[in-house]
């Protein structure tokens, strides 16, 4: 009789544990993501600007409806970018719980991730576009669901280089040590 393999997905408790990291801190990202749109939408026009800080000039809020992707991407490709955040949340939802606790940098990563994808999301079914209103000097006007998904690529991308590195480390060390026996 041959034994199945262990599985990789967490029971009962560590489950729980995993989804509810997952969702305290995409929740709060999507919390302030949407909050500080409707503060945007309430305040000011469409097109209007404000400059908060005079003494940071090239830092304005302005209010910007964007129907592409981060950035401003792709105009006009809203209804493409709905069902990818749909797929992209799922994929997360999915994978998240099989991430060792120990792997913190990339379980961080996909919450920034999957805050960034819903935060857009809610928009685009309730609006029709994201609501885009941060415009540093000449560099595309986002918003923070899109600094979201930004911070957790770059951190997805160290935190696989150094657990690459890492594990070459480890590969290495492994190496000399068969080589001294």
């Amino acid at each position: 009789m041959t034994e199945s393999p262990p599985s990789t997905t967490p029971q009962g408790s560590s489950l729980l544990h995993a989804y509810l990291s997952l969702f305290a801190v995409a929740g709060g990202i999507i919390a302030l993501d949407q909050w500080t749109k409707g503060w945007i939408r309430l305040h000011l026009a469409f097109g209007e600007s404000l400059t908060p800080w005079p003494q940071l000039p090239f830092l304005r809020l302005l209010h910007w409806k964007n129907t592409g992707a981060a950035f401003g991407m792709f105009q006009e490709g809203g209804g493409i970018f709905a069902v990818l955040a749909v797929l992209v949340a799922l994929m997360i939802l999915y994978y998240f719980p099989r991430i060792p606790r120990q792997e913190w940098a990339l379980r961080l990563a996909m919450s920034l991730q999957l805050a960034g994808a819903l935060g857009n999301l809610i928009d685009r079914l309730r609006l029709g576009y994201v609501t885009d209103f941060v415009a540093v000097g000449g560099f595309p006007i986002f918003n923070v669901a899109d600094a979201s998904i930004s911070i957790g690529v770059a951190l997805l991308l160290l935190s696989l280089w150094l657990n690459g590195d890492l594990d070459s480390q480890k590969e290495q060390a492994a190496s000399e040590q068969l080589a001294s026996d």
